[in-house]
Protein backbone atom coordinates (compact mmCIF):
# COMPACT_ATOMS: atom_id res chain seq x y z
CA UNK A 1 0.00 0.00 0.00
CA UNK A 2 1.50 3.49 -1.13
CA UNK A 3 0.44 6.79 -0.10
CA UNK A 4 0.15 8.91 -3.26
CA UNK A 5 -1.08 12.65 -3.75
CA UNK A 6 -2.85 13.10 -7.42
CA UNK A 7 -3.25 16.40 -8.30
CA UNK A 8 -6.42 17.59 -10.87
CA UNK A 9 -8.39 14.90 -9.15
CA UNK A 10 -11.46 16.19 -10.30
CA UNK A 11 -10.34 16.44 -13.70
CA UNK A 12 -10.67 13.51 -16.70
CA UNK A 13 -7.68 11.84 -16.27
CA UNK A 14 -7.11 12.46 -12.70
CA UNK A 15 -10.71 11.08 -11.60
CA UNK A 16 -9.81 7.75 -13.26
CA UNK A 17 -6.57 7.35 -12.35
CA UNK A 18 -7.59 8.52 -8.32
CA UNK A 19 -10.42 5.44 -8.96
CA UNK A 20 -8.43 2.91 -10.02
CA UNK A 21 -5.40 3.05 -7.11
CA UNK A 22 -8.05 2.88 -4.63
CA UNK A 23 -9.35 -0.29 -6.40
CA UNK A 24 -5.71 -1.79 -5.51
CA UNK A 25 -5.85 -0.21 -2.15
CA UNK A 26 -3.63 2.78 -2.38
CA UNK A 27 -4.57 5.56 0.46
CA UNK A 28 -5.05 8.51 -2.43
CA UNK A 29 -4.96 12.36 -1.35
CA UNK A 30 -6.52 13.77 -4.37
CA UNK A 31 -6.10 17.93 -4.75
CA UNK A 32 -8.07 20.13 -6.90
CA UNK A 33 -8.85 23.96 -7.34
CA UNK A 34 -12.03 23.43 -9.23
CA UNK A 35 -11.32 26.20 -11.18
CA UNK A 36 -14.24 27.17 -13.85
CA UNK A 37 -12.40 26.81 -17.12
CA UNK A 38 -14.92 24.38 -17.45
CA UNK A 39 -18.40 23.52 -15.75
CA UNK A 40 -17.47 22.54 -12.33
CA UNK A 41 -20.54 20.40 -11.75
CA UNK A 42 -18.59 18.47 -14.19
CA UNK A 43 -15.97 18.08 -11.72
CA UNK A 44 -18.12 17.63 -8.79
CA UNK A 45 -19.49 14.71 -10.50
CA UNK A 46 -16.36 13.27 -11.07
CA UNK A 47 -15.42 13.51 -7.02
CA UNK A 48 -18.89 12.30 -6.24
CA UNK A 49 -17.19 8.87 -7.54
CA UNK A 50 -14.86 8.59 -4.70
CA UNK A 51 -17.65 8.77 -1.83
CA UNK A 52 -17.43 4.88 -1.15
CA UNK A 53 -13.56 5.25 -0.46
CA UNK A 54 -12.45 5.36 3.33
CA UNK A 55 -8.77 5.60 1.59
CA UNK A 56 -9.32 8.26 0.09
CA UNK A 57 -9.38 12.10 0.96
CA UNK A 58 -10.07 15.28 -0.87
CA UNK A 59 -8.06 18.99 -1.13
CA UNK A 60 -9.49 22.01 -2.32
CA UNK A 61 -6.38 24.01 -3.16
CA UNK A 62 -4.48 25.60 -5.81
CA UNK A 63 -1.13 24.64 -6.63
CA UNK A 64 -0.04 28.06 -6.67
CA UNK A 65 -0.72 28.30 -2.89
CA UNK A 66 3.07 27.49 -2.14
CA UNK A 67 2.36 27.69 1.71
CA UNK A 68 -0.69 25.34 1.47
CA UNK A 69 1.67 23.02 -0.60
CA UNK A 70 4.73 22.92 2.11
CA UNK A 71 2.00 22.20 4.26
CA UNK A 72 0.50 19.53 2.82
CA UNK A 73 3.74 17.57 1.53
CA UNK A 74 4.80 17.55 5.24
CA UNK A 75 1.87 16.51 6.70
CA UNK A 76 1.24 13.53 4.83
CA UNK A 77 4.73 12.14 3.64
CA UNK A 78 3.89 10.86 -0.09
CA UNK A 79 5.47 8.29 -1.36
CA UNK A 80 4.42 9.29 -4.58
CA UNK A 81 3.19 11.61 -6.63
CA UNK A 82 1.19 11.72 -10.02
CA UNK A 83 0.37 15.33 -11.31
CA UNK A 84 -2.12 15.73 -13.35
CA UNK A 85 -3.07 19.48 -12.61
CA UNK A 86 -2.23 22.03 -14.92
CA UNK A 87 -4.30 24.71 -17.52
CA UNK A 88 -5.24 22.40 -19.91
CA UNK A 89 -6.24 24.19 -23.45
CA UNK A 90 -3.83 24.89 -26.79
CA UNK A 91 -6.41 27.87 -27.34
CA UNK A 92 -7.10 29.16 -24.24
CA UNK A 93 -3.37 29.95 -23.96
CA UNK A 94 -3.63 32.08 -26.67
CA UNK A 95 -5.93 34.14 -25.05
CA UNK A 96 -4.93 33.63 -21.24
CA UNK A 97 -1.32 33.20 -21.39
CA UNK A 98 -0.67 34.28 -17.70
CA UNK A 99 -2.88 31.48 -16.20
CA UNK A 100 -0.76 29.28 -18.10
CA UNK A 101 2.41 30.69 -16.20
CA UNK A 102 0.96 30.70 -12.87
CA UNK A 103 -0.64 26.93 -13.25
CA UNK A 104 1.89 25.09 -15.25
CA UNK A 105 5.19 26.49 -13.91
CA UNK A 106 4.63 28.26 -10.97
CA UNK A 107 2.79 25.47 -9.47
CA UNK A 108 4.69 22.66 -10.70
CA UNK A 109 7.83 24.10 -9.30
CA UNK A 110 5.44 24.26 -5.66
CA UNK A 111 5.16 20.54 -6.38
CA UNK A 112 9.04 19.72 -7.36
CA UNK A 113 10.18 21.50 -4.21
CA UNK A 114 7.38 19.44 -1.96
CA UNK A 115 9.23 16.18 -3.88
CA UNK A 116 12.53 17.43 -3.01
CA UNK A 117 11.69 18.46 0.61
CA UNK A 118 9.66 15.39 1.52
CA UNK A 119 12.32 12.88 -0.56
CA UNK A 120 9.31 11.59 -2.66
CA UNK A 121 10.14 8.05 -4.16
CA UNK A 122 8.92 8.97 -7.81
CA UNK A 123 7.02 12.09 -9.31
CA UNK A 124 4.77 11.28 -12.60
CA UNK A 125 3.64 14.33 -14.34
CA UNK A 126 1.71 15.50 -17.37
CA UNK A 127 3.45 16.66 -20.71
CA UNK A 128 1.87 17.10 -23.97
CA UNK A 129 1.72 16.20 -27.03
CA UNK A 130 1.64 19.67 -27.63
CA UNK A 131 5.54 19.75 -27.47
CA UNK A 132 6.15 18.84 -30.67
CA UNK A 133 5.01 21.69 -32.14
CA UNK A 134 6.42 22.30 -35.78
CA UNK A 135 8.10 18.97 -35.63
CA UNK A 136 6.98 17.08 -38.88
CA UNK A 137 9.11 13.81 -38.24
CA UNK A 138 6.34 10.97 -38.15
CA UNK A 139 5.80 9.30 -35.82
CA UNK A 140 6.69 11.79 -32.96
CA UNK A 141 9.63 10.31 -30.87
CA UNK A 142 10.95 11.13 -27.68
CA UNK A 143 14.09 11.68 -28.97
CA UNK A 144 12.65 14.30 -31.89
CA UNK A 145 13.85 17.93 -31.08
CA UNK A 146 11.19 19.64 -29.39
CA UNK A 147 12.56 23.27 -29.62
CA UNK A 148 9.26 24.62 -31.35
CA UNK A 149 6.22 24.73 -29.79
CA UNK A 150 3.74 27.02 -31.58
CA UNK A 151 1.40 27.51 -28.56
CA UNK A 152 2.01 28.27 -24.87
CA UNK A 153 0.30 25.66 -23.22
CA UNK A 154 3.13 23.26 -25.23
CA UNK A 155 5.73 25.71 -24.23
CA UNK A 156 4.49 25.14 -20.10
CA UNK A 157 4.68 21.55 -20.75
CA UNK A 158 8.22 21.64 -22.06
CA UNK A 159 9.39 23.80 -19.49
CA UNK A 160 8.05 21.06 -16.77
CA UNK A 161 9.49 18.47 -18.96
CA UNK A 162 13.21 20.62 -18.28
CA UNK A 163 12.56 22.02 -14.64
CA UNK A 164 11.83 17.92 -13.80
CA UNK A 165 15.60 16.90 -15.73
CA UNK A 166 17.06 19.86 -13.24
CA UNK A 167 15.61 18.30 -10.05
CA UNK A 168 16.51 14.92 -11.05
CA UNK A 169 19.98 16.20 -11.77
CA UNK A 170 20.46 17.86 -8.72
CA UNK A 171 18.48 16.06 -6.15
CA UNK A 172 17.61 12.73 -7.79
CA UNK A 173 14.13 12.89 -7.45
CA UNK A 174 13.32 10.23 -10.08
CA UNK A 175 11.24 11.96 -12.36
CA UNK A 176 8.87 10.30 -15.54
CA UNK A 177 7.23 12.62 -17.64
CA UNK A 178 4.13 11.29 -20.09
CA UNK A 179 3.13 13.31 -22.96
CA UNK A 180 -0.26 12.38 -24.19
CA UNK A 181 -1.81 11.90 -27.39
CA UNK A 182 -5.51 13.46 -27.04
CA UNK A 183 -6.85 11.33 -25.01
CA UNK A 184 -10.59 10.71 -24.84
CA UNK A 185 -13.33 8.58 -23.14
CA UNK A 186 -16.22 8.72 -20.52
CA UNK A 187 -15.90 11.68 -18.29
CA UNK A 188 -14.12 13.67 -20.78
CA UNK A 189 -13.30 17.42 -20.77
CA UNK A 190 -16.11 19.55 -22.45
CA UNK A 191 -13.82 21.67 -23.85
CA UNK A 192 -12.47 18.90 -26.37
CA UNK A 193 -13.46 18.50 -30.00
CA UNK A 194 -15.02 14.86 -29.13
CA UNK A 195 -17.53 16.25 -26.76
CA UNK A 196 -18.29 19.60 -28.64
CA UNK A 197 -19.06 17.33 -31.98
CA UNK A 198 -21.01 14.79 -29.63
CA UNK A 199 -23.19 17.39 -28.27
CA UNK A 200 -23.61 19.73 -31.24
CA UNK A 201 -24.29 17.02 -33.82
CA UNK A 202 -27.43 15.81 -30.56
CA UNK A 203 -28.67 19.51 -30.82
CA UNK A 204 -28.93 19.61 -34.47
CA UNK A 205 -26.01 22.53 -34.40
CA UNK A 206 -23.10 23.04 -36.74
CA UNK A 207 -19.92 21.74 -35.49
CA UNK A 208 -16.92 23.79 -36.45
CA UNK A 209 -14.49 21.57 -38.71
CA UNK A 210 -10.27 23.92 -38.66
CA UNK A 211 -8.22 23.52 -41.56
CA UNK A 212 -11.11 22.23 -43.66
CA UNK A 213 -10.91 18.45 -41.96
CA UNK A 214 -7.41 18.01 -43.20
CA UNK A 215 -6.88 17.55 -39.25
CA UNK A 216 -5.45 14.10 -38.20
CA UNK A 217 -4.98 12.82 -34.59
CA UNK A 218 -3.79 9.92 -32.78
CA UNK A 219 -6.00 9.00 -30.02
CA UNK A 220 -5.73 7.81 -26.40
CA UNK A 221 -9.20 5.72 -25.35
CA UNK A 222 -8.45 6.65 -21.34
CA UNK A 223 -8.31 3.24 -19.72
CA UNK A 224 -5.41 2.01 -22.08
CA UNK A 225 -4.19 5.68 -20.85
CA UNK A 226 -4.58 4.84 -16.75
CA UNK A 227 -3.01 1.05 -17.60
CA UNK A 228 0.37 2.71 -18.75
CA UNK A 229 0.52 5.36 -15.67
CA UNK A 230 -0.18 2.67 -13.40
CA UNK A 231 2.27 0.38 -14.67
CA UNK A 232 5.37 3.67 -15.01
CA UNK A 233 4.70 4.73 -12.10
CA UNK A 234 5.53 1.61 -10.53
CA UNK A 235 8.66 1.57 -12.09
CA UNK A 236 10.82 3.82 -10.77
CA UNK A 237 13.98 5.64 -13.24
CA UNK A 238 17.17 4.72 -11.91
CA UNK A 239 20.56 7.14 -11.42
CA UNK A 240 22.80 5.81 -14.29
CA UNK A 241 26.46 5.50 -13.82
CA UNK A 242 28.59 8.61 -14.78
CA UNK A 243 29.88 6.99 -18.21
CA UNK A 244 26.17 6.99 -19.41
CA UNK A 245 26.31 9.03 -22.60
CA UNK A 246 23.17 9.46 -24.91
CA UNK A 247 22.15 12.17 -27.70
CA UNK A 248 18.33 10.58 -26.53
CA UNK A 249 16.97 13.56 -24.68
CA UNK A 250 14.12 11.81 -23.44
CA UNK A 251 17.00 10.08 -21.14
CA UNK A 252 19.75 11.23 -18.28
CA UNK A 253 22.13 9.48 -16.38
CA UNK A 254 20.00 11.39 -13.99
CA UNK A 255 16.75 9.77 -12.81
CA UNK A 256 14.69 10.79 -15.50
CA UNK A 257 12.82 9.55 -18.42
CA UNK A 258 9.90 11.25 -20.91
CA UNK A 259 7.37 8.88 -22.72
CA UNK A 260 4.40 8.81 -25.48
CA UNK A 261 1.94 7.25 -24.43
CA UNK A 262 -0.88 7.18 -27.13
CA UNK A 263 -1.74 4.54 -29.89
CA UNK A 264 0.27 4.83 -32.48
CA UNK A 265 -1.97 5.51 -35.04
CA UNK A 266 -3.63 8.50 -36.86
CA UNK A 267 -7.14 8.85 -37.61
CA UNK A 268 -8.31 11.69 -40.23
CA UNK A 269 -10.58 14.04 -38.65
CA UNK A 270 -13.18 13.40 -40.87
CA UNK A 271 -12.82 9.90 -40.88
CA UNK A 272 -13.34 10.16 -37.21
CA UNK A 273 -16.64 12.84 -37.68
CA UNK A 274 -18.48 9.93 -39.94
CA UNK A 275 -17.53 7.76 -37.33
CA UNK A 276 -19.41 9.37 -34.63
CA UNK A 277 -22.09 10.25 -36.74
CA UNK A 278 -22.46 6.33 -37.44
CA UNK A 279 -22.74 5.57 -33.55
CA UNK A 280 -25.26 8.11 -32.85
CA UNK A 281 -26.90 7.58 -36.19
CA UNK A 282 -27.45 11.41 -37.37
CA UNK A 283 -25.83 13.63 -39.75
CA UNK A 284 -23.46 16.50 -39.10
CA UNK A 285 -24.31 19.76 -39.86
CA UNK A 286 -20.57 20.80 -40.69
CA UNK A 287 -18.95 24.82 -41.30
CA UNK A 288 -15.64 24.30 -42.35
CA UNK A 289 -13.18 26.44 -41.21
CA UNK A 290 -9.53 27.78 -41.61
CA UNK A 291 -6.48 26.74 -39.26
CA UNK A 292 -6.40 27.85 -35.75
CA UNK A 293 -3.27 29.33 -34.12
CA UNK A 294 -1.80 27.32 -32.08
CA UNK A 295 -3.21 23.69 -34.36
CA UNK A 296 -0.73 20.98 -35.19
CA UNK A 297 -1.65 19.45 -38.41
CA UNK A 298 -1.05 15.84 -37.16
CA UNK A 299 0.13 13.93 -34.04
CA UNK A 300 1.47 10.40 -34.39
CA UNK A 301 2.88 8.69 -31.53
CA UNK A 302 5.83 6.65 -31.69
CA UNK A 303 5.77 4.37 -28.45
CA UNK A 304 8.53 1.91 -28.81
CA UNK A 305 9.98 3.35 -25.95
CA UNK A 306 7.29 2.45 -23.28
CA UNK A 307 6.60 -0.56 -24.67
CA UNK A 308 9.98 -1.42 -23.84
CA UNK A 309 9.78 0.26 -20.50
CA UNK A 310 5.97 -1.39 -19.62
CA UNK A 311 4.88 -3.90 -22.44
CA UNK A 312 2.22 -1.09 -23.37
CA UNK A 313 -0.07 -2.44 -25.52
CA UNK A 314 -2.95 -0.17 -26.83
CA UNK A 315 -6.00 -2.09 -26.75
CA UNK A 316 -9.41 -0.07 -27.66
CA UNK A 317 -9.74 0.61 -31.33
CA UNK A 318 -11.58 4.15 -31.67
CA UNK A 319 -14.56 2.54 -33.12
CA UNK A 320 -14.84 0.98 -29.73
CA UNK A 321 -13.68 4.40 -28.08
CA UNK A 322 -15.77 6.30 -29.45
CA UNK A 323 -18.62 3.85 -28.41
CA UNK A 324 -18.16 3.90 -24.77
CA UNK A 325 -17.89 7.71 -24.96
CA UNK A 326 -21.20 8.29 -26.50
CA UNK A 327 -22.91 5.57 -24.38
CA UNK A 328 -21.54 7.36 -21.04
CA UNK A 329 -22.48 11.24 -22.66
CA UNK A 330 -26.26 10.18 -23.54
CA UNK A 331 -26.58 8.98 -19.81
CA UNK A 332 -24.51 12.07 -18.37
CA UNK A 333 -26.79 14.51 -20.06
Amino acid sequence: MSKILVTGIAGFIGSHIGLRLLEKKDVVVGLDNLNDYYDVSLKESRLALFSKHENFRFVKMDLCDREGVESLFETEKFDKVINLAAQAGVRHSIENPRIYVESNIVGFINILEGCRQNKVEHLVYASSSSVYGLNTNYPFSVQDNVSHPVSLYGATKLSNELMSHSYSHLYGIPTTGIRFFTVYGPWGRPDMALYKFVKNIYAGNFINIYNKGRHARDFTYIDDAVDAILKIQKKIPNKKNTSFKTKDPSESFAPFRIVNIGSSKTVNLISYIKKIEKIIQKKANKKFLNLQKGDILRTHADISKIKREINFKHKTDIYKGLFKFISWYRKYK
